[in-house]
């Protein structure tokens, strides 16, 4: 008789190692409007305590933090004196959103002189201003999350890549998500022009609104970073990884069962 599947862990489960950043997991995060997982912020908030404890620091980007769910869990886990900048058109669903992603960023704790509020079109920005907002340090995290077509997808990778620290990380959100195909192409498409990159990990959905994200970073920071998540979250590592064809990388999830056979 085969024993019973074991039951798959919840988000809830999953801690980033800050303090601050898993008291607001626990008590703010779900009342913010927005579609990031949590499972994929305690991950990528984690990722932010490896950063610091190997000495990597710096500033950090989103561009697309809508009302802030996401961003503000990336604040908390910045170190003394780093900021967070929050790239964003704030205009949809309503030009409001700037006012209540201040207002949400203000009550859970990411006061002013923390943070960067920048309403600016990320397609049409060149590099340097980018830079030029972070007084010229480049950022070690960078997560993309705006608008969700391949043209824009393949314009922020190239921002991002130009601005990232040699030793830092860019997240994208909702990869594999059915609703947007063609991000895929564009994912691929990117690491054919930067041989230098590679995908670090694959951060898999809790459902299909808190999509897939993939974890990039340039193949010399491949190995230790991969250590580190490895002792961190080993019991959410998926058995098979991930195959690109030829480069391998890490699966974290929720239900890292196989399936059964038998």
């Amino acid at each position: 008789m085969s024993s019973p599947a074991a039951v798959p862990a919840t988000s809830a489960s999953i801690r980033s190692g800050i303090a601050a950043v898993d008291r607001y997991l626990e008590t703010g995060y779900e009342t913010v409007p927005g579609m990031s997982s949590r499972f994929a912020a305690a991950i990528c908030c984690g990722l932010l305590r490896m950063q610091t404890q190997m000495g990597v620091t710096g500033p950090i980007a989103e561009i697309g933090p809508f009302e802030g769910r996401f961003f503000i869990a990336l604040a908390h886990a910045l170190a003394p004196g780093e900021k967070a900048l929050g790239i964003d058109l704030f205009d949809w669903p309503n030009p409001e959103v700037v006012d209540r992603f201040e207002a949400n960023c203000a009550r859970h704790g990411i006061p002013a002189d923390r943070r960067i509020t920048w309403k600016a079109d990320s397609r049409r920005m060149a590099p340097a201003e980018l830079l030029a907002k972070l007084d010229g340090r480049h950022p070690r995290f960078v997560h993309i999350d705006g608008e969700h077509s391949r043209a824009a997808l393949t314009r922020d990778l190239e921002l991002a890549t130009a601005v990232l620290a040699p030793e830092g990380v860019i997240v994208l959100d909702d990869m594999l998500h059915p609703g947007y195909p063609t991000l895929m192409v564009a994912v691929h498409e990117y690491l054919g022009r930067h041989p230098e990159m590679c995908v670090l990990c694959v951060i898999d959905r809790e459902t299909v609104v808190a999509a897939t994200k993939f974890v990039l970073c340039r193949r010399d920071w491949f190995k230790r970073y991969e250590e580190k998540l490895l002792e961190a979250y080993k019991d959410n590592v998926w058995p098979l990884g991930a195959d690109f064809e030829p480069h391998w990388c890490l699966v974290l999830s929720l239900d890292t069962r196989l399936a059964e056979i038998v």
